[in-house]
């Protein structure tokens, strides 16, 4: 009697831990930077993407040449939402009146 209950009391520990354990786990993504220059007197109009090395882009089914080939933000946009990236965060620089504006562009992909 005392090992059956030995082993169900071993069981019930089991089957707690185990889901304690699984609740407890934390969503881990990819993050990657894209950046956008845009021209500032022109509206706002897209000069360049560019994408530099990550590590987030190994093994991902798009590319730098893809995603610096794009036209503009829109379509990095959809570009990006149709991969499954989900947009995070964006930054600007703007240094002086005439000069470029930099756009940081964050995205974030669950592994």
């Amino acid at each position: 009697m005392k090992i059956i209950m030995n082993r169900i009391l071993c069981c019930l520990v089991f089957l707690i831990s185990t889901t304690i354990v699984l609740s407890q786990d934390i969503p881990k993504y990819d993050y990657l930077e894209v950046i956008v220059i845009q021209k500032a007197n022109n509206s706002g109009r897209v000069k360049r993407i560019k994408v530099q090395e990550q590590k987030s882009l190994e093994g991902k089914q798009i590319t730098i040449k893809q995603l610096e080939d794009l036209e503009g933000t829109s379509d990095l946009l959809n570009y990006m939402n149709t991969a499954n990236w989900e947009f995070v965060d964006r930054q600007s620089i703007v240094s002086e009146e005439n000069d470029p504006i930099w756009m940081s562009y964050i995205f974030r992909k669950r592994k």
